[in-house]
């Protein structure tokens, strides 16, 4: 009797550790109680309002529970009852702008989620899904836990083939994959993501479930299975074009555009053409530069880059993972074919841009060396040196963004929206890169100051590899 009280007794020992490791957060993501109201004085307003000045000088916020109250230029508010007990923040100098919006992520372990508040990252969507990113997402929209908005897509959808990944859902025919998208409806997923192993039966019978479900399919643009001669020597069994009718809510990655929509040919005059037939089907993209560009990065540093400020915030079991990969592309010499496709990439962005493709910033951030918070700045660079204004690449990370994903309430500094803020030093229309280290996040109702956003970035690093194969656990074992 002894004996089996003793092995119960540390059984339930046992399960107590692992419940303090899988799931319990950083105390600095402890939710906090919102600020009443707080007065933004004197800031260089982004507003990213359509019809409004690029920018709009001198102008005072007025944020009360969370939400933009009244903006107007400096001092023209004073005197409103509103004002009384609220706390005032000179932002003189500095400019305000709708926080940022990351459209394609992959969140391994909570801590994560800390370094997007830390780089102004105020909503994420996350792309590959886990049972534990619906129960963090109440807990962010209730409160308890500060982070950003988190969107998230059931796991990947996809069938057996070279693209094929231990954490996807993998299904053959359409009856499989009307059962597989049923299953993530009853389990509260409202978005799907496909992926490019797809067969057309399975792609059919997701897209038919998703709209009698009323679910959003996102993602890579099936192919079809990939047979011999496939694409180099004759087309896709499910031509690119074919799906650009198909009511895809985001199409991931140009450098996918380019293998599938190009049949991975670097030419600039057929994605011309491409990039107008995606314009006329409203078809919106995550172009995702960034990861395609460190990979390059990696090579032309011999893998230096892999050690750089931040990379603690990777997540300690993909690292893992992934170690092949990194010396992999440590090993690889760019200068000719990778450095090709880097600026034909930029150049197809640019073209759809142009074209008037809708472009929202993702940076697949969480995956090889794409670091949460952080990748968003470098894509918001990527997109400049395709060509995009600073303005309208910034626009890609918040109003379009917001638009897009149904976070209708963000986006824009207007009043009656949440006031989810940037604050920042120096002006990010001339140079995009003064975003990555904000002076001052608001997110759903908390000010969050520099030294907080530090205890966020620190937080960040705290990455736990048992808590994280506790998360994808259930994927791997086959209860998704």
């Amino acid at each position: 009797m002894r004996i089996v009280f003793g092995v119960l007794v540390g059984l339930g020992v046992l399960a107590g550790l692992i419940w303090v490791i899988a799931f319990r957060w950083p105390a600095e993501m402890s939710g906090r109680e919102p600020a009443p109201a707080i007065l933004i004085e004197n800031a260089r307003l982004v507003s990213m309002v359509a019809g409004e000045p690029d920018a709009l000088e001198a102008q005072d916020i007025l944020v009360i529970d969370g939400v933009i109250a009244d903006r107007a230029p400096h001092s023209a508010l004073d005197g409103d009852p509103r004002l009384e007990g609220a706390e005032r923040i000179d932002a003189a100098g500095r400019t305000l702008l709708p926080g940022l919006i990351d459209a394609h992520v992959h969140v391994w372990d909570m801590p994560e989620l800390a370094g997007y508040l830390a780089h102004g990252v105020t909503s994420v969507r996350n792309v590959a899904g886990l049972p534990v990113h619906l129960r963090w997402a109440d807990r962010i929209e209730d409160g308890a836990l500060l982070g950003p908005t988190l969107l998230t897509t059931g796991p990947i959808l996809n069938s057996p083939g070279p693209n094929a990944q231990q954490n996807h859902v993998l299904v053959m025919t359409g009856e499989e994959a009307r059962a597989a998208v049923r299953r993530q409806h009853q389990q509260g997923y409202r978005h799907l993501k496909v992926y490019s192993n797809l067969t057309e039966d399975a792609y059919l019978g997701i897209l038919e479930e998703a709209r009698a479900l009323g679910l959003t399919v996102s993602g890579h643009t099936p192919e079809g299975v990939r047979e011999p001669g496939i694409p180099l020597e004759r087309d896709f069994l499910i031509p690119f074009t074919s799906v650009l009718d198909d009511g895809f809510l985001t199409i991931e990655h140009t450098e996918s555009i380019v293998w599938h929509g190009l049949r991975d040919r670097l030419n600039a005059d057929r994605m011309e053409v491409l990039a107008g037939e995606m314009a006329q089907a409203g078809v919106v993209v995550t172009p995702t530069l960034i990861a395609h560009d460190n990979l390059v990065r990696v090579a032309e540093t011999g893998g230096a880059y892999l050690e750089r400020p931040g990379v603690e915030t990777l997540n300690p079991l993909y690292v893992r993972i992934d170690a092949d990969v990194y010396a992999y592309w440590a090993r690889q010499d760019p200068a000719v074919r990778e450095e090709a496709r880097r600026q034909f990439y930029r150049q197809a962005t640019d073209m759809m841009h142009d074209a008037g493709v809708t472009l929202i910033a993702g940076t697949d951030a969480g995956i090889f060396t794409n670091l949460p918070g952080r990748s968003m700045t470098r894509e918001l660079e990527l997109l400049v040196m395709s060509g995009l204004s600073p303005h309208a690449a910034l626009q890609t990370a918040t109003a379009n963004g917001a638009q897009v994903l149904g976070l209708t309430d963000r986006g824009r500094i207007a009043p009656g929206l949440r006031a989810d803020l940037v604050l920042v030093s120096g002006d990010p229309l001339s140079d995009v890169s003064v975003v990555e280290f904000p002076d001052a996040v608001m997110v759903n109702g908390v000010w969050l100051d520099r030294a907080d956003l530090d205890d966020l970035e620190r937080a960040a690093g705290k990455g736990s590899l048992l808590r994280s194969v506790l998360n994808v656990l259930p994927i791997l074992l086959g209860r998704q």
